[in-house]
């Protein structure tokens, strides 16, 4: 499983998730949760204590990489995020594959794909530009330290905005997947995929440090299917 790792940018850090952030994960989810309607937000002590031993249980099986959203203004945490569907290509080729097992020494392994998931926000740390640089700070850790082919983000087909959010970053969406799940509020959900490939990354990174710095990200040919920042 991939060693955890702090990441620290000019507006946030992105903590390794651990249990003494459970008081202050149980204050960020106190906030107005009407826009957590697509995302499990912990409300409450107890369920921030139970969310945190859930994910720490996942990174412990090396099913993800949990983080505490810091703002770096004031030191307060103000959301989550994780690296999940960790999955790995190194090693002989086995038939059929078994996806999430490294090749090796499990406790070195990197991942050659992944997926950014599970991310909420407190509503004050909405449209501050913090979750922007974290997506930035969790980009580059996978494609230039890991060195990844790939990583995926989803969202609820019916989550705007979430989905705009992506969208702004100029990642490529590669469709809806009709009837895919059952939604948080309990109905079957179609979910929109978008990933960005390790030889994208160059344009899409210069697209989002524009965004960090105010600067306007010019238009760019892209493929087929891809969206662009307005």
């Amino acid at each position: 499983m991939p060693v955890p790792v702090l990441l620290a940018g000019r507006t946030v850090r992105l903590e390794p998730l651990a249990p003494h952030h459970t008081e202050a994960l149980a204050l960020a989810g106190a906030e107005d949760r009407t826009t957590y309607a697509f995302t499990p937000v912990p409300h409450g002590l107890q369920a921030s204590h139970e969310y945190i031993d859930r994910a720490l249980a996942d990174q412990a099986a090396g099913r993800s990489l949990p983080f505490a959203v810091v703002r770096a203004t004031d030191g307060r945490v103000v959301g989550s995020t994780r690296f999940l569907e960790l999955d790995y290509w190194q090693g002989p080729l086995v038939w059929p594959a078994v996806p999430g097992v490294p090749y090796g020494d499990p406790a070195t392994s990197i991942p050659d794909a992944a997926e950014i998931g599970n991310t909420w926000l407190s509503p004050g740390a909405q449209g501050t530009g913090i979750n922007t640089e974290a997506k930035l700070l969790m980009l580059r850790h996978a494609f230039e330290t890991w060195g990844v082919r790939r990583i995926s983000l989803r969202a609820d087909a019916r989550n705007a905005r979430s989905r705009a959010a992506m969208e702004r970053l100029g990642l490529t969406c590669e469709g809806v997947r009709r009837a895919h799940s059952r939604g948080l509020d309990g109905a079957v959900r179609s979910t929109a995929f978008y990933s960005v490939l390790d030889e994208e990354w160059p344009a899409v990174r210069s697209v989002i440090e524009q965004r960090i710095s105010g600067r306007r990200p010019r238009r760019s040919r892209r493929p087929a299917g891809s969206l662009i920042p307005a």
